[in-house]
C-alpha cells in the first residue's frame, strides 16, 4: 500500500539517472563509482548495478538507497514529496570513511519506536495501522537489528517525526 508522501523509488532512480546522463556514464561506471565510496568493506558485497536499475520498480533495503543518496549529496527526505527543509543540516546523511557504509541502526529506530508506541499506549498492530503497513512484523523485527527497506522505512521516521539521518550511521561491517 503506497501512501501519499512515501519515498519515492522512481524519483531517486530519476536522480541517479539524471548525474549518469549529464556525466556521461554508463550504469556500470555509476555504480562502480557508488561502489567505491565505501572501498572494501569486509563481509560487505558491492551494490549490483541491477539493483540501482531495479529502483523505478522494486522496493529495496536500506543500504543501497542510502549509497546512492551518498553518491548524489541528497537526503532521504529530499525524496519523500511535501517534505520540507529537507536539505537542512539536521536531515544530512553522515560522511563514511575509508572502508565504511552507511547503515541504518534498526535496533535504536525499534527502541525508539517502542518508545512512542508506550507513551502512546498503542500496540504494534495500532503502530502498524498509523503507519498504513499492513502488518506490525517489519517494526518489531528491527529489534534484532536486521536491514531495514524503502519506503517503509521513512514511514517510520515520519511516524516519530525525526529525520532518518538519526538512524544512520556509518558501519565498517
Amino acid at each position: 500500500m503506497k501512501a501519499q508522501n512515501d519515498f519515492d523509488l522512481q524519483a531517486l532512480y530519476a536522480a541517479m539517472d539524471e548525474r549518469r546522463r549529464s556525466r556521461n556514464m554508463t550504469w556500470s561506471e555509476v555504480t562502480a563509482e557508488v561502489n567505491a565510496q565505501f572501498g572494501d568493506v569486509p563481509g560487505l558485497k558491492p551494490i549490483a548495478k541491477s539493483t540501482i536499475t531495479r529502483l523505478a520498480t522494486e522496493k529495496t533495503s536500506g543500504a543501497g538507497p542510502l549509497q546512492m543518496m551518498q553518491w548524489l549529496d541528497r537526503t532521504p527526505e529530499s525524496f519523500v514529496p511535501g517534505s520540507r527543509s529537507s536539505d537542512a543540516v539536521r536531515f544530512k546523511l553522515p560522511r563514511c570513511g575509508t572502508h565504511e557504509i552507511l547503515r541504518f541502526n534498526t535496533k535504536a529506530l525499534h527502541a525508539a519506536l517502542n518508545a512512542r508506541r508506550r507513551e502512546r499506549e498503542l500496540t504494534w498492530n495500532d503502530v502498524a495501522r498509523e503507519m498504513g503497513i499492513g502488518s506490525s512484523n517489519p517494526l518489531t523485527s528491527l529489534a534484532k537489528g536486521g536491514l531495514t527497506g524503502f519506503p517503509i522505512v521513512m514511514r517510520m521516521v515520519g511516524w516519530l517525526g525525526v529525520p532518518a539521518a538519526t538512524f544512520v550511521h556509518a558501519s565498517n561491517r
